[in-house]
């Protein structure tokens, strides 16, 4: 399983990045999954939807499904988050999965960096960013990209992961 990170402290740029990494590679031909980490109760369902008041009523797992997509929900109710190994063991088959966020796991990472956040760069006490997306030009001994050229950024984690 070929996976890449993007990671940086909040409002850094992260999702942006991932957003256009997906339609940059997913352009060149290669499938791309995601997997996004949440510090909240993220919520994707509604409040009155039937599949919320299956939840709301107990349910472990809820799987709605149409003819557009599908999605399983799984409530921990009180369990331990599962770690991101076990994680990437629900996405089906891809090229190449790119995960926003989990900073301190040992997957290779990008750093999405803002100068306006104020925020020391990651890099320097994290061995697994191998370089930097930035809006700015900060002192690092990594590669170093401009935060909006998606495709030298898309050439590099592509060439990381032998794509």
């Amino acid at each position: 399983m070929r996976v890449y990170g993007i990671t940086g402290w909040k409002d850094s740029g992260k999702t942006g990045l991932v957003e256009r990494l997906v339609a940059e590679i997913t352009g060149r031909g290669f499938s791309v999954s995601t997997l996004k980490h949440a510090h909240h109760a993220t919520e994707i369902d509604h409040p009155g939807r039937d599949s919320y008041r299956h939840r709301q009523a107990g349910a472990r797992e809820v799987l709605v499904a149409s003819p557009i997509r599908w999605a399983l929900m799984h409530e921990l109710r009180g369990a331990p988050e599962p770690p991101l190994v076990e994680l990437l063991k629900k996405l089906g088959p891809a090229d190449l999965i790119l995960i926003e966020g989990y900073k301190r796991e040992s997957h290779p990472k990008i750093e999405a960096h803002r100068a306006a956040t104020g925020r020391a760069l990651l890099a320097g006490e994290n061995p697994t960013i191998r370089a930097v997306a930035s809006d700015a030009v900060p002192d690092i001994d990594l590669p170093l990209f401009d935060l909006d050229d998606t495709a030298a950024i898309a050439d590099f984690i592509l060439s990381e992961v032998g794509l």
